[in-house]
C-alpha cells in the first residue's frame, strides 16, 4: 500500500481533513493525520471535542504560516516538535504514532 493511500485511509477513518485542508508541509500533514486517528479511536468521546479543536487550530495556523515561503523551514521544525509533545500525552490513551 503506498503512502498516499494509507494517509487517505487514515484520514477517512478519522473523519479527517480533505487534501484541500492539507497544510502542505509533509511533517505537519503526517502528524495531523496520525493525531486525528488517535483522537478518533483512542480518546474518550467526552474529551474528543477539545482535542479536535486543538487539531483544527494547529491546522489553521500552520496552513496560514505555510503560505509564507520564509516560514516553511521553521514550520517543519514546529510540526516535528508538536508531534513529539503529542506522542507523550497521547501515549496515556494508548496511542502510538
Amino acid at each position: 500500500m503506498n503512502r498516499f493511500v494509507l494517509a487517505f485511509g487514515l484520514a477517512a477513518i478519522a473523519g479527517g481533513a480533505s487534501a484541500a485542508d492539507a497544510v502542505g508541509i509533509p511533517a505537519c500533514d503526517d502528524f495531523l493525520t496520525k493525531y486525528e486517528v488517535c483522537v478518533s479511536t483512542k480518546i474518550p468521546a467526552a474529551q474528543q471535542p477539545a482535542f479536535r479543536s486543538s487539531i483544527e487550530q494547529m491546522r489553521s495556523a500552520w496552513a496560514s504560516a505555510a503560505k509564507n515561503p520564509d516560514a516553511k523551514p521553521a514550520l517543519e521544525s514546529a510540526c516535528t516538535q508538536s508531534s513529539e509533545q503529542a506522542k507523550a500525552s497521547a501515549a496515556n490513551f494508548g496511542c502510538s504514532f
